[in-house]
């Protein structure tokens, strides 16, 4: 029977899935040595989360063998792996100490979906080991460690992957090459917004963690801290001994998407204004703010508000303004508008994760290009950690690519001190 001929947008979006990551990406490297095209690759995955996503993920690329499930927490390793064994014919092993993935000479991949504080440690740890790395956004708690990882990759030589997923949407894809071919003209800024409707998590007390949790392997690399219900398995992300707040936890998919519209790579200062208005309680990050990016040539903000959904108000996931009109992102589609607001063009693709897993995987196995190689995906995470050091530190940052050139009151925000015997070094 013969195949159904492709109309013009499909066309248009397969070579944007195939051909225009090389023009619209900023430059990625083609590492390690690749497999072959018919190998199977055998990874495992870290912290049972997100790290459902990754399941689910991985067993929509053919040919690829979840071989290890690792979590700290006893009945969600169990009940993630009693479901894998309905859709895979080998059992995974399942464990609690990641190491041991890293021991396992058949193993090719780590796939790292664990707390922030995780990411840049367990990271390197796979890349002295020789595997690839898949590792969630942001892929380091601080500015430090957002250095170390990209550091650890070159000198091993492993591909490693952040977990940004719009790199890998073609219609993300189709849009960013449309800015670049000018179809708004130039653009001189952008906008992004995350809005939530989180609960307060109250205040808690030290207390005895749950048998069914490795309380002690949780804290990983981190300066030991007594068990807090309240905090564990998520509202870490609220304490800035653990997380980065909503800027660190959402802020690299947004922040993302700017920086890759707008082609550039780092921005010369950061301010964020903002605070913790909604509730009196554990958290201390902040609920809501504005923080304001300026590029040189042009400028970002991703404005947040974790604890009120701001309905009805229908914000864009990041909108690029030029001079002929706007282009404007949802999740995973993008319309185009011109100056008089009338929309010209609509796409209401929806996300998937799937491509951004096809892609780590086929780098392994064919040498794929990454789409969001960590280098690429640390110079968004480095906005996030830098508009988290101008809060703390209540500065305008200056910022030259490298290090902040105005560090007076910030120095202590850019690394952090870590449990005897974790500091990550490359």
């Amino acid at each position: 029977m013969p195949s159904t001929p492709l109309n013009r947008r499909q066309f248009v979006k397969q070579t944007a899935a195939l051909g225009a990551i090389a023009a619209v990406a900023a430059p990625n490297l083609l590492l390690g040595q690749a497999k072959g095209a018919n190998s199977r690759v055998r990874v495992g995955i870290m912290g049972l989360g997100r790290g459902r996503a990754h399941v689910a993920g991985y067993l929509k690329v053919p040919n690829v063998e979840i071989a290890y499930l690792c979590d700290v927490d006893s009945v969600r390793l169990n009940a993630v792996g009693k479901d894998l064994e309905k859709f895979q014919s080998t059992k995974a092993k399942l464990i609690s100490d990641f190491r041991q993935i890293l021991d396992d000479p058949e193993i090719d991949a780590i796939s790292i979906a664990a707390p922030n504080f995780w990411h840049t440690p367990a990271a390197i740890m796979g890349c002295k080991a020789g595997k690839h790395v898949y590792v969630e956004k942001p892929g380091s708690h601080n500015a430090h460690e957002a250095q170390l990882i990209v550091a650890a990759a070159r000198k091993y030589n492993r591909n490693v992957q952040m977990g940004n997923q719009r790199r890998s949407s073609p219609s993300l894809i189709e849009a960013v090459s449309k800015l670049r071919d000018g179809v708004i003209g130039k653009i001189y800024s952008a906008r992004s917004y995350y809005t939530n409707g989180r609960l307060s998590i109250k205040k808690g007390m030290p207390e005895k963690p749950p048998e069914t949790l490795m309380y002690d392997r949780w804290q990983g690399p981190t300066p030991e801290r007594p068990y807090q219900s309240n905090l564990v398995p998520y509202n870490w992300h609220w304490v800035w001994h653990y997380g980065g707040g909503e800027m660190a936890n959402n802020g690299p998919h947004m922040l993302d998407a700017v920086r890759w519209g707008l082609g550039v790579d780092h921005a010369k200062s950061v301010v964020f204004n903002g605070g913790r208005y909604h509730f009196d309680d554990d958290q201390e990050t902040p609920d809501t703010g504005v923080a304001v990016f300026d590029f040189g040539g042009s400028a970002g903000t991703l404005e947040i508000s974790s604890c009120h959904l701001r309905k009805p108000e229908v914000q864009p996931f990041a909108a690029f303004y030029g001079e002929g009109g706007m282009l404007s992102m949802s999740s995973g589609g993008y319309a185009i508008y011109d100056n008089k607001g009338k929309e010209t063009f609509n796409d209401p693709s929806k996300l998937s994760d799937i491509p951004h897993f096809t892609n780590f995987v086929n780098s392994i196995r064919i040498g794929e290009r990454l789409n969001s190689e960590i280098e690429e995906g640390q110079k968004s995470s480095m906005l996030c950690h830098l508009a988290n050091i101008a809060y703390r530190s209540g500065k305008m940052i200056q910022f030259d690519g490298k290090k902040i050139t105005n560090p007076e009151g910030t120095e202590k925000f850019w690394r952090r001190e870590y449990r005897p015997g974790w500091e990550p070094t490359v």
